[in-house]
C-alpha cells in the first residue's frame, strides 16, 4: 500500500497557495495526495448564481489536483464564515475520521492557528480536536497563507522542505485558479517571497516552511 498524504483547508486554492509544492514533492515520489476542502467560497462570485460559482471552484480544485500529481479533492460545502456552526450539524469531524482511517495518511497537512483568516483558523481548530481524540500518530503540519509573523507557534519544531524541483508546477497549479486572479494577488506575491525566503534558511532555491503541531 502506498503512503497516503492528506491536506485539510478551508478553500479551493489553500491547498496550493500553501503546501503546493510540496503536495507535488511528494506526488513526485509515490505518495498518494489527498485534498479535502471544507467551503467551496462560492462568495468571492457574489454576481454568479450559487451553482455557477460551486461548479467553477470545484474545476479549477480539480485541474490544480491534476497539475500537482493529487489523487482527488473532497469538499464538504459549509458555508464561508460558519465553519465551526456547521461542522457538527454535518458530522464533518465523523467524515474525516473515516477519510484519515481508511487512507492512514502519514502527515495532514492544515491551517496555522494564528492565521488572520477565520475560516483557516477554524480549520485549524477542527483539525487539531480530531487528531488529539483519535490519537492520530503521523505528522500534523500548519501552513501559512496570510500571517506575515508567526507569534503563537514559533517555538514548534519547523519543517522546511526543498521544492525547487517542484516549484514550477505549484505555480503551474496556481494558475488554474483563474476565477481568482484579482484576489489572489497578494497571496501569489507572498508565494514568491516565502519561498525565497525559505529557501535561504535551507540552503536551496525555493522551500516551504511548515510547524510540527503533533
Amino acid at each position: 500500500m502506498k503512503e497516503s498524504v492528506f491536506v485539510i483547508c478551508a478553500h479551493s486554492d489553500d491547498q496550493i497557495l500553501g503546501p503546493g509544492g510540496t503536495l507535488a514533492k511528494y506526488a513526485k515520489e509515490g505518495k498518494e495526495v489527498f485534498t479535502i476542502i471544507f467551503s467551496y467560497g462560492e462568495t468571492s462570485h457574489i454576481w454568479l448564481k450559487k451553482k455557477v460559482s460551486v461548479e467553477i471552484r470545484v474545476k479549477e480544485a480539480q485541474n490544480a489536483d491534476k497539475v500537482i500529481g493529487g489523487h482527488g479533492v473532497v469538499f464538504f460545502g459549509l458555508t464561508e464564515g460558519k465553519i465551526l456552526e456547521e461542522v457538527k450539524d454535518k458530522k464533518i469531524k465523523t467524515k474525516i475520521k473515516k477519510l484519515i482511517k481508511e487512507k492512514k495518511p502519514i502527515k495532514i497537512f492544515t491551517h496555522s492557528i494564528d492565521d488572520p483568516h477565520e475560516d483557516h483558523r477554524a480549520v485549524y481548530r477542527v483539525i487539531s480536536e480530531i487528531a488529539n481524540e483519535i490519537h492520530y500518530k503521523g505528522s500534523l503540519l500548519c501552513f501559512d497563507v496570510w500571517n506575515i509573523v508567526d507569534f503563537k507557534k514559533r517555538e514548534k519544531p519547523k519543517l522546511y522542505v526543498d521544492i525547487t524541483p517542484t516549484f514550477k508546477t505549484k505555480l503551474r497549479a496556481l494558475s488554474c485558479f483563474k476565477s481568482q486572479r484579482f484576489v489572489m494577488l497578494l497571496p501569489y506575491i507572498n508565494v514568491y517571497i516565502k519561498a525565497f525566503i525559505n529557501g535561504l534558511k535551507n540552503d536551496c532555491k525555493h522551500a516551504e516552511k511548515f510547524y510540527k503541531i503533533k
